[in-house]
Parts: C-alpha cells; structure tokens; sequence
C-alpha cells in the first residue's frame, strides 16, 4: 500500500502533523514529506494548515474518502490472506446502531474477546442509515442496525434477532398509575421523546404513529437514547424504546412500562456486510450473533 495514503488518512483523522508522526512512529519532517509527496503526485493541495489548524480542502476530502476506503481494503487483504495459517486475530470493524451498540453489542464482544482475545475490535456507533453508508464505503467490515435502509446489491443483510420495543414513562407519570390497557387516544395529548431522523428508533416510532393514526400534540428530539431516557425519568414526556434499553431502569423502578393496547412493537436487528470475502474474525463474530444464546441471556439477566 501506498504509505504516503496511510499518512494522509492519520494527519486528516488527528488534525495534526505532530500528532500524526507520534500515532506513526515517524518524525514530523518525514510526515511532512509524505503529505507534499502526495500533494505532487495528485497536483492538488489536499490540506489546509497553520499553526492553529489543519483542514482538508474540497480536493482533499475526495483524496480522504477514497483514501479510507483503499486502506481498508488493503487491511482486509492482509488479513484474509493471514487467516489462510493462522487463527482468528486482527482488527475488526464493527458498526452499530445506537441501541444495539450501547446495550448489546459490549456483552457480545466480551464472550467474542474470551474466545478469540488476538482479535481487536473498533466500534463505530451512529443511526443507521450513517452505518449503512460506512459498509457502503468499505469503512467497516460489518454493521448491526435496526430499521430499514435503501436497498442497494452491494450490501448483504440478514435478521437475526427481535427486538420488542416498549412505551415507558417516569415512575411517578399518571399514566403509570394505570393497570388497564391504555388506549392510543390517550396518548394524543402526551409529550413524546423520539431520536432524531435516519435511526431505526425513529423509524419504529413513526410506524406507530402511522398504524394507530397518532399524531401526538407535541414531540421533542434527541440525537441518542441515553438523554431520552434521562427526560423521560425526570417526567418530560413518554417515550417509545427497545426493551434492551431501560431493562435495569425498569427493574430499578426509574421507568415503567406502560400497559399500551396491542405493544411491543416487533422489530428486526439485522447483520449487513459488503463483501463476499470475511477475514476469520468477522466469521467467528458473526457465528456468535447468528447463535443468538448471548442476546437470549443478556435480556435474561
């Protein structure tokens, strides 16, 4: 691979030629000489820079993308040819929506690291449709989201798992006093708390709203779900979340769950990839999601 790329990559990603050559074990002349080689080569200044700032240029951030993708292959290249002698090991990219990510995904990769402790995994959590587009680009060996996504022939996706989400509100919410079913008509006049556009939370939301013709007289939005909960708690509104997100709140009596008319609302977690060819790493990973006996203890516990 082409190492003057690899430096490109880290100097844009630390926004420093100092921090960059430490990352690199290299001296900051040799970065700099790469940087310039490359801004040759392209015949394109690809950075801005000063003594506050280095920035990328509009050519620089075509450079970038392109360059991310090109190391990532080279990775996986190395990897796969590796894997032909060797046990499971390397690194391996792993995206994930927020709620699968922040309450799933860790149980998982401890079981994964107890078997196989030479594999190192990098977590990327974000909404969906920025994990579907970093498959897309090659960023990430694997993604784990929730919802739908635009279909595309260079992703695979495969469900493996449901998850049941649930209507909560603080313990003291008048609604939670409740042990009939509470119809949806109820709910018209409540303060919903919802993610913001492109997460597959969001997504189940507006399918609700949809299916029971709710339009809630006022809604309020956060970009994740840990604040969600946190407002829900502090009485703020009601709020529509996957089961795996509040069980130890509701085993605590933080949150209730709301006896709402025809809830959970089903939906699927799904595993996409981009390519046909898995390093030894991403196949045990994704032999332990396929397995589903850490999900089944996980919200057992």
């Amino acid at each position: 691979m082409d190492q003057a790329l690899n430096v490109f990559v880290t100097v844009t990603e630390k926004k420093s030629f100092s921090r960059a050559a430490e990352d690199l074990h290299m001296t900051q002349p040799a970065v700099s000489q790469y940087i310039r080689s490359l801004e040759e080569t392209m015949n394109v200044r690809l950075l801005e820079r000063t003594n506050k700032y280095v920035r990328l240029t509009k050519a620089g951030e075509i450079v970038y993308h392109h360059a991310k993708e090109i190391v990532g292959l080279y990775g996986r290249m190395h990897h796969l040819v590796n894997d032909l002698s060797h046990e499971a090991s390397g690194q391996l990219s792993i995206g994930a929506s927020y709620t699968f990510g922040e309450y799933v995904l860790p149980h998982i990769l401890a079981r994964l690291l107890e078997d196989y402790p030479r594999i190192q995994p990098d977590v990327t959590i974000g909404n969906t449709a920025e994990i579907a587009d970093l498959i897309m680009s090659r960023q990430l060996d694997v993604g784990i989201v929730e919802g739908r996504f635009k279909e595309n022939r260079q992703l695979t996706t495969q469900a493996f798992a449901e998850d049941r989400m649930i209507l909560v509100a603080s313990a003291d919410h008048p609604l939670s006093l409740k042990t009939t079913a509470i119809e949806w008509k109820e709910l018209i006049e409540q303060t919903w708390i919802i993610r913001e556009e492109g997460s597959g939370t969001r997504e189940a939301v507006e399918a609700v709203f949809e299916r029971y013709a709710l339009t809630p007289a006022r809604t309020m939005q956060f970009s994740s779900t840990q604040p969600i909960k946190e407002a829900v708690e502090a009485g703020l509104g009601i709020s529509l979340l996957s089961e795996w997100a509040v069980q130890k709140e509701i085993r605590y009596g933080e949150l209730v769950q709301l006896p709402v008319k025809d809830l959970p609302f089903i939906r699927q977690f799904s595993i996409v990839t981009s390519s046909q060819y898995q390093t030894k790493a991403l196949k045990v990973f994704l032999e332990l999601l396929l397995n589903n006996r850490e999900l089944k203890l996980f919200r057992e516990c």
